[in-house]
């Protein structure tokens, strides 16, 4: 994981073995709050393959295995399609010249915001908004400016409110309003259910903003997989049973 990609940050050393241990934590935190942990195939020589988000986009009953901005890294599709064969969804793919990474998107309700950015590029946006319109999900493009993905700026709250710690990371007019958080992990945070979220230990006053607003708080450490840029939303694929 060490010899992953870094695009904005300083590489420092990554400690392996507490890797391993954090994302075993992370799994089991998954596991505790109900969701079914179904693994994608362990890949030692593929350093960012941790990071599975970034190959798959899911929606109501659809699986796009996606063509990520990374050339290295489409090695990694081929885990993530075994993973998810056998679910029931329909897979589709974003095709050359397209690139799309899972990173660049976040579902509220039934839109779908795209990060425009280094990693997804304006033939990728197009293929994903050809192959979810028809199942009623509405694409915007949310221009990208120095940051990595759209979800390494905002993600949104269970009630759908949008978070963000530094608006001048991209483009916010597509948005129609944005709450501020103190901390940058707390821009991160992954909706488990029933006004539940996961997030990182990183940042604790976001935490506790969040419990104040009434919301169930998980934390997990993930501080070598932040060392490569990396967030809670990078290391899983939540698919619901309803899609």
């Amino acid at each position: 994981m060490a010899e992953g990609i870094v695009t904005y940050d300083d590489r420092v050393p990554v400690d392996a073995g507490l890797a391993a241990r954090q994302h075993a934590a992370y799994v089991a935190a998954l596991s505790d709050a109900g969701w079914a942990i179904r693994e994608v195939p362990h890949a030692e020589s593929l350093p960012d393959s941790a990071f599975v988000e970034d190959t798959l986009v899911v929606g109501d009953g659809l699986a796009v295995l996606t063509r990520p901005g990374a050339a290295e890294r489409c090695a990694e599709l081929a885990g993530t399609e075994e993973a998810v064969r056998g679910l029931g969804l329909e897979l589709a793919r974003i095709e050359e010249p397209g690139t799309l990474d899972g990173g660049d998107v976040l579902r509220v309700g039934t839109t779908l915001y795209v990060g425009r950015g280094g990693r997804t590029n304006a033939e990728g946006i197009r293929q994903l908004r050809r192959l979810v319109g028809s199942r009623g999900f509405a694409v915007v493009p949310v221009p990208l400016h120095r940051v990595l993905h759209l979800k390494s700026a905002v993600t949104a709250l269970p009630d759908g409110t949008l978070i963000a710690a530094d608006a001048s990371l991209l483009d916010t007019s597509a948005f129609p309003a944005l709450r501020a958080v103190p901390e940058q992990g707390g821009s991160h945070v992954i909706v488990l259910g029933d006004g539940t979220l996961l997030m990182a230990a990183s940042a604790p006053r976001s935490a506790e903003l969040f419990d104040d607003l009434g919301f169930d708080v998980m934390v997990v450490d993930i501080s070598e997989f932040e060392k490569m840029e990396g967030c809670v939303t990078c290391l899983s694929v939540l698919i619901h049973s309803a899609q």
